[in-house]
């Protein structure tokens, strides 16, 4: 029977049943007090370059993308996409956590919903849970937090329309809110996925719909004040339950403008080797300075999903109290009948 050191490092090759072979020590504790990896704007690996800008974009953006579409078209894409891998890839690579923002296009007289990140996506939201179930199927013990977000452009109508797509096709597999969400409980109830929905409305109406989950985000252009917003946030108390620590760098005009042939990419290389050493420092757990989901740009490009699953070998779940200790003694002691 392998130790848990041995399935670790075997988890490490193989990040695609990282849960499944977590130590069974880890099976009865909250996933919010456990170390999830997550990326950041899951889906802007398939951003559509033929895209308008999204409604919510400032009216400047809008006005210089309408007027000098070959200047500034590209370089909205620069610095729009923030994932290579395909959410199959992600969820292989680790990923637990998918960070939706969902949108519905300006002018289009059709149900379609899109993911958005200052241009719409190529492929439909009810294409990529499709896509998420047919790998759940195929990984039965694990499990994967989808973040809906955003809502740009969503009516009650729709919000209803994907609310029923979501229930569809997750079906069984949803895990309601009132569920201590451990592994072993999730695994015996057959629950693979937890959607949290950013719209207060539709929480009321379906007990499937968890909270909105609370994202750190920095809007930092430099690592060194995103991680010293990172621990500012620490010491004012982690939340009760999932929270997102964000470790991705935020560009602004200024940066741009000063950085002419930079993107989003070279900017989260580059801060990459001084948020590797945070990541290492943190500890999950249900305590004030604890982490839980931990989401990050081009999860790809290093060791991020396996520096974070790392995070859980730190976790020692309560010991037995002296009583339970004495008795397991004194039962050890007793003569076999």
């Amino acid at each position: 029977m392998e130790g848990p050191l041995q399935t670790f490092v075997h988890v490490c090759h193989e990040n695609g049943q990282w849960m499944s072979q977590l130590p069974e020590k880890l099976w009865d504790i909250p996933l919010y007090n456990l170390a999830l990896p997550g990326s950041h704007d899951t889906m802007t690996y398939c951003l559509d370059k033929r895209s308008a800008v999204s409604g919510n974009e400032s009216k400047l953006v809008k006005f210089l993308n309408k007027c000098l579409p070959c200047i500034v078209h590209p370089i909205i894409m620069k610095w729009s996409i923030t994932q290579v891998l395909t959410v199959t890839e992600q969820l292989e690579a680790g990923v637990r956590y998918l960070d939706f923002r969902i949108a519905h296009k300006a002018n289009d007289p059709s149900m379609n919903l899109y993911f958005v990140h200052m241009v719409y996506t190529t492929v439909t939201v009810q294409d990529i849970l499709w896509e998420i179930l047919r790998w759940l199927e195929t990984h039965p013990q694990e499990v994967v937090i989808i973040a809906c977000r955003n809502f740009d452009g969503l009516t009650k109508t729709l919000h209803n329309h994907l609310v029923a797509c979501i229930k569809e096709i997750f079906q069984c597999k949803l895990c309601p809110r009132n569920v201590v969400p451990t592994l072993r409980t999730l695994w015996h109830l057959g629950h693979q996925v937890i959607v949290s929905y950013e719209e207060e409305m539709e929480l009321g109406k379906h007990c499937e719909l968890w909270p909105p989950i609370p994202y750190w985000w920095g809007n930092k252009t430099s690592t060194r004040a995103l991680i010293r917003y990172l621990e500012c946030m620490k010491r004012m108390g982690r939340p009760g339950k999932f929270f997102v620590a964000g470790i991705n760098l935020t560009e602004n005009l200024r940066y741009i403008l000063v950085h002419p042939f930079g993107s989003l990419k070279k900017m989260t290389l580059q801060s990459l080797p001084c948020l590797k050493i945070w990541i290492k420092q943190q500890h999950p757990g249900p305590k004030r300075k604890c982490i839980n989901i931990i989401a990050g740009d081009f999860i790809g490009n290093n060791d991020f999903v396996k520096d974070v699953i790392e995070l859980n070998t730190k976790i020692n779940p309560p010991l037995l109290c002296q009583s339970e200790v004495e008795q397991i003694g004194f039962n050890s002691q007793l003569p076999d009948l």
